[in-house]
Parts: structure tokens; C-alpha cells; sequence
């Protein structure tokens, strides 16, 4: 099973086309009387193990939801497809398959730190004291712009470590990619928007903090671990 959250615009029937699946398979799964959903509402979605090869990439598309449409994650894609960026193309074809990496093959995996922009700060200043680039952190950080907000929380990459696909994508690099920031829940939080903002998923968030449930409450910290 896998959980999807209703977005706007969103209709069980397009949910279930989208997934590969159908409208009562849906509602008998999550009990539900009628087709009536809400953006934000939280609901489970049986697995489809039959994931295709490729995927064309169509209009709306972007990486998070493809990832998680086919139990992958981004960063999985990305290599696979030796993608430098999350921008995507429509008609673009993207390969899917794990094992088109041969296992044997280094990979190299940045390594990051948190750094929560202070008064004074620019991002000229901070690339400067942790010697990188900053193309490199607008990059990691998916900026659009070089303006930083006091408290924003920047990961730096310090350095790269080369690893085996084993341990990139297996319980190695679960152990290695151990670095996580923290997160204030504010009004009109929800988990969904949280997990798009910081490029992770609701499963991640909710296994990184112990959650049972999508109830938050505002003031709380959730640690979060970032993709890159």
C-alpha cells in the first residue's frame, strides 16, 4: 500500500487512472461512501508492482511526483538519467530502471551541512567561508534568486564521497545520509506541502519522526531529510 495526497483539482477517477487502479478499488480501500475528496486529504493506494522501464515525461509532470508514483525517489532518478537538475521536459523519456546503474560503478555523494542564514549574511559571503560556489548553493537549494531570509536554512556541500549503487539506494546510504535540519510546523501546515518544499516525502517525514498519524500541530519540530 501507498498513501497519495489529493491535490487541487484532483477527482478519484483521475487519481485512479493516474495510478493504475480504479474508482471503487479506491473508495473500498479508504472507505469511502461517496467520490467526494478535499486537496490535502490523505489517501491509500494499492501498489502497482508492475513498474514500466520508461515514463514520458507529460505537461505538469516534475520529479517528486514521478518518484512517487513508481516507489522511487528523486534522487534515484536523477542518477539513473544522469539528470543535473530537477527541470524536466515534456516528451522527455526517463529511464526507470535501478539496475541500468551497474552495481559495481562509484557514484559520487555529496555530503552536506545545515547553515541557518544569520544577519549580515549573503550568499556571496557564505559560499566564500565554506569555499564552494554560488551556483553550486542556489543549485542544492533549488534558489531561483541570490536573496536569502533571516533563519533560512541552507545545506552546504562540504564534500563528496564515492559509493557503490549498494549503498547509495540500499540500508548503506540510509547510514550515511544521516544529516537532517529542523522544521517548525506554522498555520496551514500539512505534511504534504512540507515534504514538497524540502524535495522528501510524507513516508520519509512521518518514519524520520516517529509519526502515526498526518496530525500536526502548530510549534512543532520535525526533523527533516532533505533529497538532493
Amino acid at each position: 500500500m501507498k498513501q497519495y495526497t489529493v491535490q487541487p483539482g484532483d477527482s478519484l477517477y483521475g487519481i485512479a487512472k493516474q495510478l493504475g487502479t480504479t474508482v471503487d478499488e479506491i473508495k473500498q480501500l479508504n472507505n469511502l461512501s461517496n467520490n467526494i475528496i478535499s486537496p490535502g486529504q490523505i489517501i491509500v493506494i494499492q501498489e502497482d508492482t508492475n513498474i514500466p522501464t520508461t515514463y514520458v515525461v507529460k505537461k505538469g509532470d516534475n520529479l517528486y511526483d514521478i518518484a512517487k508514483r513508481f516507489g522511487l525517489d528523486v534522487n534515484q532518478i536523477k542518477e539513473i538519467n544522469n539528470l543535473t537538475s530537477n527541470a524536466l521536459q515534456i516528451g522527455q523519456i526517463l529511464n526507470l530502471e535501478l539496475n541500468s546503474i551497474e552495481g559495481n560503478s562509484p557514484i559520487t555523494m555529496p555530503i552536506y551541512e545545515n547553515y541557518v542564514v544569520k544577519k549580515g549574511d549573503s550568499i556571496y559571503s557564505i559560499a566564500k567561508d565554506f569555499n564552494t560556489s554560488v551556483e553550486q548553493i542556489k543549485k542544492d537549494n533549488n534558489l531561483t534568486s541570490n536573496l536569502l531570509s533571516l533563519g533560512q536554512i541552507l545545506k552546504i556541500r562540504v564534500k563528496e564521497n564515492m559509493m557503490g549503487i549498494e549503498e547509495c539506494y540500499g540500508e548503506g546510504y540510509d547510514e550515511f545520509e544521516n544529516n537532517y535540519i529542523t522544521y517548525t510546523v506554522k498555520k496551514n501546515d500539512n505534511l504534504y506541502n512540507i515534504a514538497r518544499r524540502y524535495n522528501t516525502t510524507v513516508d520519509a517525514i512521518m518514519k524520520l519522526n516517529n509519526l502515526s498519524s498526518m496530525d500536526l500541530d502548530i510549534g512543532q519540530v520535525l526533523k527533516i531529510k532533505e533529497e538532493s
